[in-house]
């Protein structure tokens, strides 16, 4: 379906630069577009009795509808989308780049938010018929 991503954003150990340290913690973050049990088990056996592994949290992979005429893709990206199950059938689109989405430089040009508006005033009213 697509390639994973993988993102070791917070590294922590040790009490002082010039003792051992005494601990040590990393976090690691994957983007799936798949299932999530092989990775978990190829964790686990790495990791062996080396040190503790916690999977906190995962957010499932998710085919969401389409409409004709709308462009898609498959993002190794996640959303909140999984936890809005009280809210219908949903449909992921919106201005701007995923690339640099919550991001200092996010942005979104002004030609993008005309053309969202566009798209999501079309969309009422192909799903309203």
């Amino acid at each position: 379906m697509g390639p994973c991503t993988k993102n070791v954003g917070l590294i922590q150990g040790g009490r002082a630069p010039n003792v051992i340290p005494d601990f040590a913690k990393a976090n690691l973050f994957y983007r799936l577009v798949g299932p999530a049990d092989a990775l978990r088990h190829e964790i686990t056996e790495t990791v062996g009795a080396l040190a503790e592994v916690r999977f906190t949290r995962e957010t499932p992979f998710l085919r969401l509808r389409t409409l004709d005429g709308l462009p898609t893709m498959v993002a190794a990206f996640t959303t909140d989308v999984p936890s809005l199950t009280n809210w219908g059938e949903p449909l992921l689109l919106g201005p701007g780049s995923i690339h640099v989405a919550h991001t200092e430089g996010e942005f979104v040009e002004k030609a993008q938010l005309r053309e969202a508006v566009e798209i999501y005033c079309s969309m009422a009213k192909r799903l309203s018929s």
